[in-house]
């Protein structure tokens, strides 16, 4: 999965993103001026092959949210676990109306996929997870979680919970600096929690890979950890959707050799995709080493992610449904910030 620079496809964007090896594009905000101009640019990505590569974004409210002008202000997460510690009812349909909100607005402009939740705990430590999470607990983060994929899948898109298996309990930023987390296996367990729900429930279909070291388990990143991704994801946890490598430009993957070298060790691992943003040259390198690389599996994997359902944005935004859910989400926002509990 890669990235485009501007508002439209250049002519080289369109010749990298026919290659076979290449599955998906990410957007960001540099490439959003308007909900029309989105919606057009992800007609022009969808039309350069069939079946379409997957088109995503970081959208999960809050500090990320790539589209803002035109599109609804969504709360941090941690607004949500405000409100479940007074009332655990009205944040858990708060958290439903995020994800639907967040889904209808991006299907609308023909958009597949959103990478949230984000379940990382709020242990307090982790200043780039912060306000993104949902709460410190783990049974308030999959319960509200739960809740905000349901609204992700009723609006047609599936839900990608992140980053697996932990990242709230280690100071360093991963875009910046490989973080380590020195806790035993037992003490991650609980951050594994909410992803045990959300698998047992048949909430999610994708999971993205922390860019932390959990060195008394191993001492591979998460992303190239097989201990990780084999044996807690797949086997202990049976999850069988689809597994994202984090973007592998991040600081915190730069001793991994090449770019090329770190997607095929993301790949070996048992991750079914890499995402490489923010760096053309390396990533057409590692598009090129992988033009024989197959997975059948990965492939009908990642086909469950892509969107279903389209509303037109004007009648969705005429909707009761639409509008009951941003005033909810409005009012949220505007509520006094409360420390949680203990």
């Amino acid at each position: 999965m890669l990235d485009i620079e501007g508002l439209a496809l250049t002519p080289a964007d369109r010749e990298l993103l026919r290659e076979p090896a290449v599955g998906g594009v990410i957007l960001f905000s540099r490439n959003y001026e308007s909900p029309g101009q989105i919606a057009d640019l992800v007609a022009e990505i969808r039309a350069l092959r069939s079946p379409p590569v997957l088109i995503a974004v970081d959208h999960e409210g809050g500090r990320v949210q790539r589209f803002r002008d035109g599109f609804s202000g969504i709360p941090p997460m941690r607004h949500l676990g405000h409100e479940y510690d007074s009332n655990p009812d009205a944040a858990t349909a708060l958290a439903r109306q995020a994800g639907w909100v967040i889904a209808s607005e991006l299907r609308a402009a023909g958009i597949d996929l959103c990478f949230a939740p984000c379940v990382d705990l709020d242990w307090g430590v982790s200043e780039v997870i912060g306000d993104r999470s949902f709460h410190k607990k783990p049974d308030v983060v999959g319960e509200l979680a739960a809740a905000f994929s349901r609204g992700l899948r009723s609006a047609g898109m599936a839900a990608v919970a992140k980053h697996f298996p932990g990242h709230g309990a280690v100071v360093a930023d991963s875009h910046l600096q490989l973080p380590v987390d020195r806790r035993r296996y037992g003490d991650v367990l609980d951050d594994m929690r909410p992803y045990e729900k959300l698998i047992g429930n048949g909430q999610i279909a994708g999971v993205m890979l922390a860019h932390v070291v959990y060195r008394e388990m191993d001492d591979l990143p998460a992303g190239f950890s097989k201990f990780w991704i084999e044996r807690e994801l797949r086997s202990r946890l049976n999850f069988g959707g689809a597994v994202f490598c984090d973007d592998l430009s991040m600081k915190a993957t730069s001793a991994y050799g090449s770019m090329r070298r770190r997607a095929r060790r993301a790949l070996d691992a048992g991750c079914d995709m890499v995402i490489i943003c923010n760096d053309r040259r390396r990533a057409e390198q590692a598009v090129l080493s992988l033009s024989d690389y197959s997975n059948p599996l990965s492939l009908v994997r990642l086909a469950r992610l892509h969107g279903t359902g389209h509303v037109l944005r004007e009648s969705l935004r005429a909707s009761d449904e639409w509008q009951q859910a941003t005033a909810a989400l409005a009012h949220c926002s505007d509520r006094p910030k409360l420390e949680l509990d203990a």
